[in-house]
């Protein structure tokens, strides 16, 4: 029996009895009419429409119904393409390396661990030799792990494009810049928390071999220095989402590249980046004319939901309103007004001047209502 719940096979025969109800056809005596047959019990579901109806259930109720049948098994183990393990407080390891390598056309595998951590390096080798189609993979809060995981991945999974490793400080920028060499199709990476691996050789080694990158959060990264940012600019002019939050060696330089560079940022988080100044606030506004805009094409004609959409610039005491104000005015989707926040400035009271367009609109509006003209 696997799960924390005990569930019990009765409970997953009522629980798929209502689902074959709600999909419309009824669930009763006559069983279930279906082109090729009748379906009498649950056991004589067909292999699609099993995985379709696993996949409206959580994870934990998918394991249960491993121990059906053989043919469920069987069917599961070929078909399931999506699974997490988050639901696992214990033996998560144990549970990677027996049932894992069954199944073999998996796509999509979360083993983040919400409590105390459990994964070790053998399970993650064991998913790099039998999972080789693995396209998302998330091991955050793997403390455990050690880099003979990340040069496994680099070998058995080089179709990632979507790796999230936050949390594990033991990852070195070697092991780190290895698996990028042959990973080069990640599109999201996140190292939130690496601590040791997020250095500036290793971000240029994903400036060299990753340019479809399109999310990287190295928050709390602090070896992280303009080297490293520019080479990320340089190399991958595809990121869209970049948080450098508490990397607290970068300059106004790293916001220029990005801002010259990456023309489809949407979000950048640079929370308590205290060396950023106002000529960084400059450069993204005029990123705006200059990456969007021609001769032709004033900026109050282009769309609202292009450029950026969030800005975290908390704890940036250098910054001063007319600059942040500048970044407001220039992207229509940053917002101050309440219940829109995406202009986050928690920390600087200086910039308390500095409000979006509907915001000023809004108070306008209230000081008419309130003092309507004579």
């Amino acid at each position: 029996m696997v799960g924390k719940d005990n569930l019990k096979t009765e409970d997953l025969n009522l629980c798929f009895e209502k689902l074959m109800m709600l999909g419309g056809s009824g669930f009763g005596k006559g069983g279930v009419k279906m082109e090729g047959g009748v379906i009498n019990e649950w056991k004589d579901i067909p292999m699609e429409l099993l995985l379709q109806i696993l996949s409206l259930v959580d994870d934990q109720t998918v394991f249960v119904a491993i121990g059906v049948c053989r043919g469920w098994r069987d069917a599961i183990f070929l078909g399931l393409t999506h699974l997490s393990l988050i639901w696992c407080s214990k033996n998560m390891n144990n549970l990677v390396l027996s049932l894992v390598p069954k199944f073999t056309k998996l796509q999509s595998l979360t083993l983040r661990q919400e409590q105390k951590p459990q994964l070790e390096d053998n399970a993650v080798e064991t998913i790099a030799n039998c999972c080789h189609d693995l396209q998302i993979l998330d091991l955050s809060k793997s403390f455990k792990l050690r880099d003979r995981s990340l040069y496994a991945l680099a070998h058995g999974c080089p179709n990632l494009t979507k790796l999230n490793i936050s949390g594990c400080s033991a990852f070195s920028d070697d092991a780190l810049a290895y698996l990028v060499r042959f990973c080069r199709k990640l599109k999201s990476l996140n190292l939130c928390g690496c601590v040791r691996a997020p250095t500036d050789s290793a971000l240029q080694a994903i400036g060299l071999y990753c340019s479809q990158l399109q999310t990287l959060n190295l928050g709390w990264c602090e070896n992280v220095s303009d080297v490293g940012v520019m080479s990320l600019a340089y190399g991958c002019p595809d990121l869209r989402c970049v948080d450098l939050c508490g990397c607290v060696l970068i300059t106004d330089d790293s916001v220029i590249a990005l801002a010259n560079r990456c023309h489809h940022l949407i979000s950048l988080g640079l929370y308590y980046c205290q060396n950023i100044t106002d000529r960084a606030m400059y450069s993204l506004a005029h990123s705006r004319v200059n990456n969007k805009t021609t001769m032709w094409e004033p900026v109050k004609g282009m769309n609202e939901e292009e450029g950026l959409r969030t800005l975290n610039i908390s704890q940036c005491t250098a910054l001063t309103p007319p600059a942040v104000q500048a970044v407001c005015d220039s992207f229509p989707s940053l917002h101050t007004c309440s219940g829109r926040h995406s202009l986050i400035m928690s920390g600087c009271l200086n910039l308390m001047s500095v409000h979006c367009a509907c915001a000023v609109q809004a108070h306008r509006t209230a000081t008419t209502f309130l003092h309507p003209a004579h």
